[in-house]
């Protein structure tokens, strides 16, 4: 072998121990993986946003490496596949934002269709699933927390300081001699059975950023180009060339903000026109002996359609002028006709707007006001709380103070000029909308 790259002397120090005779093939080189996202650090506001993680929002990356002991693996008591439904459950929908990274050899070995099949409940949900090629790096960059097992990813994810939970140690996985096996030892431990959002807090509350996760990760920091390359061109023999050896830059992700299709439980209390919202997919028992008042949300698009029928709020999301809805206003009024039990109707053509049609007090246009920075449809439904509760919208509007996530959202709410009650008795535009019937 002509040359066998390590990124730190430690790497050498073991490899001697075990195959002596390798040593002189050794080549201190760095990590390239790690120089990129140390060079992408300063990119963390514009990842945060590519995933669509709000003001006052916290993103917790799932990550699991190839291995049976893995996260994603049954040789740990199979802790994911209940795991991740109580994740969307027990983390309020706007205070929290769930990613999860899967080993490329998960996908691989078992094929995307099942892995989405496996984690489709999960996704519903508000999971999105990283790019485990190009895009890993940038989530560990915007994470304000990870939960993980005993692979490389949870070790890259603590190097920049990112608070890391470990829910699969891999016991006896690794060299007990290895800088990462010391890491997984002194990692908090997550309880897979205990309160979700408790150990986040404490985590991230306690959290002292280590260094010796960076330490040993490379032994060259940003210098990983140059020792490859020299290293590669002294194997062919060739002069290096003159320009800087250079790293490709982390790609910036596509806007990927939560698909959340699965029924939103929202619980809210008013005074004056401040409206505390809490938003999730736990099911409405676990909110009975909470203060205030609960409603159900729920998506068009989500997986039972019998649940539209129960719905207090239903929501869709797309450009105002979608052809395919009639636009905006028109959808708006098609599904207070198609969902007769819901009293709102709710579409978001915007990350920060959306237009509200209500059954007894007609059209209203919901905008953020400066320091704004919540789901449009958290703000419908502190909308419909609000006219629930039997308060009103004056002519010249309002502005509610809507609470989620952990912070104050302004919101004006101003009534259409052209608005009107939602009359039952309007009947479809043409024959083209009726609803067929099929008994």
């Amino acid at each position: 072998m002509d040359g066998l790259v390590l990124s730190h002397p430690e790497q050498v120090d073991r490899l001697r121990s075990v195959c002596p005779e390798m040593v002189d093939a050794a080549v201190l080189a760095g990590d390239p993986c790690f120089d990129r996202m140390l060079a992408a650090r300063k990119y963390r506001a514009r990842y945060r946003r590519a995933l669509g993680v709000r003001s006052g929002q916290r993103l917790v990356v799932i990550n699991s490496t190839w291995n049976p002991e893995g996260l994603f693996g049954d040789g740990q008591g199979d802790v994911l596949p209940s795991l991740l439904p109580r994740l969307p459950a027990e983390l309020p929908a706007d205070a929290y934002r769930l990613a999860a990274v899967l080993h490329p050899n998960i996908w691989f070995g078992h094929g995307p269709g099942q892995i989405q099949a496996w984690l489709d409940r999960a996704v519903r949900g508000g999971l999105t699933l990283i790019d485990p090629v190009h895009h890993w790096r940038q989530a560990l960059l915007a994470a304000d927390a990870v939960i993980g097992d005993f692979g490389a990813v949870s070790y890259y994810a603590s190097a920049p300081g990112i608070p890391v939970l470990i829910a699969a140690p891999g016991s006896g996985k690794l060299d007990p001699r290895a800088p990462l096996a010391a890491f997984v030892e002194q990692t908090p431990r997550l309880d897979p059975y205990g309160p979700l959002e408790a150990q986040l807090t404490r985590l991230i509350a306690g959290h002292r950023p280590r260094s010796g996760s960076a330490e040993f990760i490379t032994s060259a920091p940003g210098r990983s180009a140059a020792l490859l390359r020299r290293h590669f061109y002294a194997l062919l023999a060739l002069p290096e060339p003159s320009p800087p050896a250079l790293l490709e830059p982390l790609p910036l992700p596509p806007h990927e903000p939560p698909a959340r299709t699965a029924p939103l439980q929202v619980r809210t209390r008013i005074s004056g026109t401040d409206i505390v919202l809490t938003r999730s997919t736990a099911p409405p028992c676990d909110s009975y002996d909470a203060a205030g008042e609960t409603h159900l949300a729920v998506h068009e698009d989500t997986r039972d359609p019998t649940v539209l029928e129960l719905a207090d709020v239903v929501t869709q999301y797309g450009p105002a002028d979608d052809v395919r809805l009639g636009g905006a206003a028109s959808w708006t009024e098609e599904a207070l006709r198609l969902y007769p039990s819901c009293s709102a109707a709710a579409h978001v053509s915007e990350p920060d707007r959306c237009l509200v049609r209500t059954r007894e007090h007609g059209l209203f246009r919901l905008a953020p006001q400066p320091g704004a920075d919540v789901d449009p449809a958290a703000s419908a439904s502190a909308l419909h709380a609000w006219l629930a509760a039997g308060r009103s919208v004056p002519a010249s509007g309002i502005v509610l103070r809507v609470h989620a996530g952990g912070a104050v959202h302004p919101v004006a709410v101003t009534a259409d000029p052209g608005r009107h009650p939602y009359s039952a008795g309007a009947g479809p535009r043409d024959s083209a909308d009726a609803v067929p019937r099929w008994d």
